[in-house]
């Protein structure tokens, strides 16, 4: 696979994961209500619990992205400039 095609993969991959992450943001933010009593009837959870477990998974999505997605296009970016020099 050309290094071109990989790094334009890393890119898109990254632009398409940040935007599931801040499609969840908007949603938690805008439907808190509705996704907490959804959640309650089928766990026992506590408002606070439940806002941990999502941040919590936001955090963890975003450092996945990061490691495996911005870190990746960087790293050819920065093969692909040193190699055309």
């Amino acid at each position: 696979m050309p290094v071109g095609v990989l790094r334009d993969l890393f890119f898109w991959c990254g632009v398409v994961n940040y935007g599931v992450l801040v499609l969840w943001f908007i949603v938690f933010l805008v439907a808190h209500a509705g996704l907490y009593r959804l959640h309650a009837k089928w766990f026992q959870l506590s408002a606070e619990h439940f806002d941990a477990i999502h941040y919590s998974g936001m955090v963890a999505y975003k450092i996945g992205i990061l490691l495996l997605n911005v870190a990746p296009y960087i790293a050819v970016r920065v093969v692909l400039s040193t190699s055309a020099s």
